[in-house]
């Protein structure tokens, strides 16, 4: 009997171990609060240079405080890779302004859930956070075949890689092109004016001059000038030399 009460005793107390042992090395719950748009990209990996630009422009602030909000109806964002960004020609996001930077970042973000069989659905173009797409500014085309889904922008075309995350709040779609939006890239400067033809013109010449005067070139006035007054004194001289010899 003493013998089958140790042998209970001794089941117990390694139960009791297994237990408290299980429970001590159980993670810590995570965090509360909104989900984090560059946590998320951080873990998935070569998406440095899309988290850099939702930093500065403090987009990433924006998509963390709607996907809190109890009246949210989730977020789509479209991360292009690093990939994507260096394939960028050199300088490109250096010319834009800050606010341009906010509108390039928004036009990558929708502002409904969407999962990847609802492509097939949607209504072109799609809405971004950047602004409405019926303006022709800010236009986002998607075509979608079996799992293939395309974006077009009026600029690109690029493809859905994969999903890279999907909650009931959040879908993030890996893409391998940057979405250039058409109201900041679709039109090139206007080029500079051809110059006339018959090589420079002096100024005001163009419009006749500030005063509304002829345009004829100053310098053959000036020639035709100084050759009228040399005949003049040429013929003073002879009619001086005539007077002298009478």
């Amino acid at each position: 009997m003493a013998t089958s009460r140790i042998f209970i005793s001794s089941n117990l107390f390694i139960f009791f171990l297994i237990v408290a042992t299980t429970y001590g090395q159980a993670p810590a719950p995570g965090p509360s609060g909104p989900t984090n748009i560059t946590a998320i990209l951080e873990k998935a990996g070569q998406f440095t240079l899309f988290i850099r630009l939702l930093k500065t422009t403090q987009a990433s602030d924006q998509i963390n405080t709607q996907l809190n909000s109890s009246s949210s109806n989730g977020l789509t964002v479209f991360a292009p890779t690093d990939n994507a960004f260096n394939s960028l020609k050199s300088g490109t996001l250096n010319s834009l302004s800050d606010q341009q930077k906010v509108q390039l970042v928004q036009f990558h973000v929708l502002p409904t859930l969407i999962t990847m069989p609802q492509f097939q659905t949607v209504s072109n173009p799609l809405r971004t956070q950047a602004g409405d797409g019926q303006n022709g500014k800010f236009p986002l085309n998607i075509t979608s075949s079996g799992n293939q889904v395309n974006i077009t922008t009026g600029v690109v075309s690029a493809t859905v890689a994969n999903s890279v995350y999907s909650d009931k709040q959040l879908a993030v779609y890996q893409v391998d092109q940057v979405l250039l939006p058409l109201a900041m890239f679709g039109s090139s400067a206007a080029p500079a004016p051809a110059p006339e033809k018959g090589g420079s013109v002096s100024k005001g010449s163009a419009s006749g001059g500030d005063d509304g005067g002829d345009s004829t070139d100053s310098s053959d006035a000036e020639r035709t000038g100084f050759g009228f007054g040399v005949r003049i004194a040429i013929v003073a001289a002879i009619a001086a030399a005539s007077s002298l010899s009478i």
